[in-house]
């Protein structure tokens, strides 16, 4: 077998193993190329170089089509190796936790993806860094997910990001609900939310509030709607103090520097099992099990239920076939025994959605948060 049928008959082996159409397309070019050679042998063309440099000539251009192949043609997902989730706060917090779970514990474990999923942490502007850089760097880049929550629609909505929209992404799906909680530190004096309330009500300055989220956010609208529903009339009294990840705001808490942290159930477990922290309240309908016998706000005579899902979004100009490709892989986690597990394990209740329902969830809860925002007197 010559240079020229070796490259044609591993081009054909690459069209099978990607059954891509700018395969197809290549493996065309090569039976071109073969049939002016053929031709050339039939009528002794030699040109004025001579048939052997001819030969020569025509395995380069072969062979330069084939590595053309190789570097451009989109493998398969299953083939895909190098994926990466990008969590957009320090180590610590809810998109810390929804990367190294769901993302890079279980989706290679299920068999949602090859290999080991790298976790990269990008903090600053309450995610709006690394919503930047999906968006403006790495648009195409499809083995990139990115760690998500109703604190990332919140920022949208109170256009946090800029000029940046939900439509400058795709997104993937969501796995979980993480009800929120107020917490302080486990030798507090506060033993209720009745006991913080009276604090913030009589002297708010000295009693600050912390979170993950920004001013305006996410946690700090969960608790201006418990401070709204205890009657406190000025909301922007509420001395609230933001970090970039939940781990660091619960230090605070932890060391007496602040009164109470408000953030997610995930955020706090592993804090609570060391004996460092006592719930107040959680913002659920129902008690969490992984809370044990905490109260919700709601039996406390407070209405207030405020649910954080956790998702993923992708970079926008990735192909519709791995936009499909992502979507199946979250199902396939979300609905694994592995994370059932897991999940009720770091207190998330059962809350699933997925591509296209999940873009309009998404959208709609963007519209609600803005109409909250603007009762609550933090956007005009």
């Amino acid at each position: 077998m010559n240079n020229i049928h070796k490259m044609t008959f591993l081009a054909n082996i690459w069209l099978i193993l990607t059954t891509e159409t700018s395969a197809y397309l290549i493996t065309q070019v090569f039976e071109f190329w073969m049939s002016i050679y053929d031709k050339a042998s039939k009528f002794r063309f030699k040109l004025n170089f001579g048939g052997k440099l001819m030969k020569k000539l025509l395995s380069v251009i072969a062979a330069s089509i084939f590595m053309t192949a190789l570097t451009s043609v989109t493998p398969v997902f299953g083939e895909l190796k190098g994926v990466e989730c990008l969590a957009p706060a320090g180590a610590g917090g809810g998109w810390d936790f929804t990367c190294r779970v769901p993302a890079a514990q279980l989706m290679p474990k299920v068999g949602a993806v090859k290999g080991s999923i790298k976790v990269v942490n990008m903090s600053g502007s309450g995610g709006g860094k690394a919503f930047a850089h999906v968006v403006a760097r790495r648009s195409n880049d499809e083995k990139l997910i990115v760690a998500a929550s109703a604190a990332t629609a919140t920022r949208l909505a109170q256009k946090v990001y800029g000029d940046y929209t939900a439509n400058d992404v795709r997104w993937v799906g969501a796995l979980g609900m993480d009800y929120g909680v107020v917490v302080v530190a486990k030798d507090a004096p506060y033993k209720s939310l009745d006991d913080l309330i009276a604090v913030l009500r009589n002297d708010p300055r000295r009693n600050p509030i912390v979170g993950a989220s920004s001013r305006g956010g996410w946690d700090h609208l969960k608790m201006l709607l418990v401070a709204k529903e205890a009657g406190i009339k000025n909301l922007r009294s509420i001395n609230y103090i933001p970090f970039d990840n939940g781990g660091k705001a619960l230090l605070e808490v932890i060391s007496g520097r602040a009164a109470a942290f408000t953030g997610d159930t995930s955020e706090i477990i592993s804090q609570l099992k060391a004996g460092k922290l006592r719930v107040l309240a959680v913002l659920s309908d129902k008690r969490v099990p992984a809370l044990g016998d905490t109260k919700t706000a709601k039996e406390q005579g407070y209405d207030v239920v405020g649910g954080n899902w956790r998702a993923f979004y992708a970079p926008a100009g990735i192909s519709d076939t791995v936009y499909e490709k992502w979507v199946d892989a979250v199902r396939k986690v979300a609905l694994s025994p592995e994370w059932t597990e897991l999940r009720e394990k770091n207190g998330l209740a059962e809350f699933t959605s997925f591509g296209k329902d999940f873009d309009d969830f998404v959208t709609n809860q963007i519209n609600a948060v803005a109409e909250l925002s603007k009762e609550l007197n933090i956007i005009k």
